[in-house]
């Protein structure tokens, strides 16, 4: 696999990092609930506001991931 691949997976996974930090930062339930993956979903509809950022950061990720593994 090519280094975009390596460099989508890393972004994808800084912005799942900062989707914890944001749910950490709503409240530390939320924190908690967002390890588990249908609660995170519901923590990015219900806090737009502060997970929209942290979301776009992950679609760039997965974007790249793609890309780079269709140039193999």
């Amino acid at each position: 696999m090519g280094a975009l691949f390596y460099l989508g997976l890393a972004v994808f996974v800084i912005g799942g990092i900062g989707t914890l930090i944001a749910s950490f930062k709503v409240s530390f339930l939320w924190g908690l609930a967002c390890f588990i993956p249908p609660v995170s979903l519901i923590f990015l509809i219900l806090h737009w506001d502060v997970a929209k950022n942290p979301f776009f950061l992950q679609l760039t990720g997965f974007a790249l991931m793609f890309l780079g593994a269709g140039f193999q």
